[in-house]
């Protein structure tokens, strides 16, 4: 059974596809795995993926992805998949989502990738009522080939999710193990709204028992305020499932309660929509 808190990429038995139930998008996502040698630029502390690895991934077999997309979306809309396996409030599918094991941008193909997965929809007439999503870290959008590929996902009418967890150079070394600076990180973002719909998906919790202070906060807010009116809004989300990396231990979730006064923080002094998930 599929549950928020199992994400297994081998639930469907598939190489590249894979169901999940999703908190943020509300039902099961159809993950897209292009890392499917568990391989990331980035390290981040809250990762769910075991036997994580720096590096990219191996070359992807287009068309095994879309027989693999195309067979399951079938069994799923005309089969008993969903009533099998999801349970009764997740029983509907909500998107297809480059997410899975790594950075999907990372991949040489990801702009074909996402031309695959836009035909598939086609073909089964769920172009426009399937949203297709990019969900990344964000830090290979000065790679025109990576711009090519969100683009493209733009003009299949979907959409990206982009990370931000910090805004401060210290705290992104320490969540997600990256010297990406924050003048960059916004960079990024500009950019890939000017590519796609973007939402700014950030992980807020507790390390060794401290919540994010206030000047995170601030450098948070800071970072994102010129960018309203660009951004489709925010995903401020806790920590659902336990981080297999080594600082597992010193990571905690947030009270429901610190992540709903973030959220009215962040649009006071931002005006961009913020959407919870504890």
């Amino acid at each position: 059974m599929l549950t928020t808190d199992n994400h297994d990429r081998d639930s469907a038995g598939l190489r590249y596809v894979y169901p999940v139930v999703s908190r943020r998008a509300g039902g099961v996502s159809v993950g897209v795995n292009l890392n499917v040698n568990n391989a990331c630029n980035w390290a981040c502390v809250y990762c769910q993926v075991a036997n994580l690895r720096r590096g990219g991934p191996p070359p992807v077999d287009l068309a095994l992805l879309e027989r693999e997309l195309t067979g399951f979306l079938k069994a799923a809309i005309e089969g008993d998949f969903l009533v099998r396996y999801a349970p009764p409030e997740a029983r509907r599918l909500m998107d297809v989502a480059f997410s899975g094991n790594g950075e999907p941008t990372s991949a040489a193909e990801f702009a074909a990738a996402v031309d695959g997965v836009g035909r598939v929809l086609e073909s089964l007439g769920l172009r426009g009522q399937l949203p297709l999503r990019l969900i990344t870290n964000g830090s290979l959008l000065h790679r025109p080939k990576v711009q090519a590929g969100i683009r493209r996902l733009g003009e299949w009418g979907g959409e990206v999710w982009f990370k931000l967890d910090r805004a401060q150079a210290a705290a992104l070394a320490e969540i997600n193990g990256t010297p990406l600076t924050p003048k960059k990180a916004a960079a990024n973002l500009a950019r890939c709204a000017a590519l796609a719909p973007t939402w700014v998906q950030t992980c807020w919790f507790a390390v060794d028992g401290k919540a994010p202070d206030r000047a995170a906060r601030e450098a948070y807010c800071a970072l994102l305020r010129p960018l309203a009116g660009r951004l489709a809004g925010i995903h401020l989300y806790g920590l659902a499932r336990p981080s297999l990396q080594p600082a597992a231990v010193r990571l905690a979730a947030l009270p429901a309660e610190a992540l709903a006064a973030f959220a009215a923080e962040i649009h006071e002094k931002t005006g961009i929509k913020v959407c919870v998930s504890p």
